[in-house]
């Protein structure tokens, strides 16, 4: 698939990290760029930055998600591209003990669903809709390809720490359903892939310190530094231009390979 101003790119998560540099990458190709979050000022920002359209949209809502497709698709009619970079990180022992009563607690279901909700029914909930409409779409490569699927997952998938029960559970599906997404696709000329990124510098370490960014980054055999978000962007741009790709899971991850903690 050519990337110009012909095409239309959905990006979910598109205010910050992974999906902000995949926004502003689709957009210096000429690419239409939905930005969908939640987080409406820098939303709003990146969007009149690289002449994409905002819409507010809640990945776990089907309203939200029908009203926010709508927007976009007004000003740049319907996606060939949909990136799916809605996610959270949540850390939470099957069993952890009460710091005051000592009393050992279960994880609760409460916070185990909110994650899958999000980062793996999120993802689908995106893809069910927007397949749907990229299936209506004329073909434009030789092969009859009508659009791409990137999805996030991560490499807790494969290598969940401890603590990462519900993180990885939901990235886990997000590999899991990577293949057969493509398969009940291939006939529309869809292609579903998705990218599992190691530790990637994104806003949340700007919350941490210094010395511990280092000890994460010397974890990485080669490069020995965390993932620059624009690398995560580029792999996006190899898969939406290479038409053999399909059905696959890409570690992006410099050979990290996690402890358990």
């Amino acid at each position: 698939m050519k990337l110009d101003n012909s095409i239309a790119a959905i990006v979910t998560g598109a205010a910050s990290g992974l999906g902000e540099a995949t926004a502003r990458h689709l957009a210096s190709f000429g690419v239409r760029v939905g930005v969908l979050d939640l987080n409406q000022e820098r939303g709003e920002k990146v969007a009149a930055e690289i002449g994409g359209a905002y819409a507010k949209c809640d990945v776990t809502d089907d309203a939200s998600v029908a009203a926010a497709l709508e927007t976009v698709r007004a000003k740049h009619g319907v996606e060939r591209v949909l990136v799916n970079c809605a996610g959270i990180v949540a850390g939470k022992r099957t069993v952890s003990k009460d710091r005051e009563t000592g009393k050992l607690l279960a994880h609760d279901l409460g916070s185990f669903t909110k994650v899958i909700g999000i980062n793996l029914i999120g993802t689908y909930r995106l893809i069910a809709n927007c397949s749907v409409a990229m299936a209506g779409l004329e073909p434009i490569t030789e092969d009859g390809g009508r659009g791409v699927i990137v999805n996030t997952a991560s490499v807790a998938a494969e290598d969940g720490q401890i603590g990462q029960a519900a993180y990885s559970a939901s990235k886990g599906g997000v590999v899991g359903m990577t293949l057969p997404v493509a398969r009940d696709l291939a006939g529309y000329g869809i292609r579903v892939c998705s990218i599992m990124p190691g530790i990637f510098y994104t806003p949340m370490f700007d919350q941490i310190s210094e010395e511990y960014r280092k000890s994460l980054a010397m974890q990485v055999p080669f490069p020995q530094r965390l993932g620059n978000p624009k690398e995560y962007a580029s792999l996006v741009e190899t898969i939406c231009r290479n038409d053999y790709l399909n059905g696959t899971a890409i570690r992006l991850d410099g050979t990290i390979r996690l402890a358990p903690k």
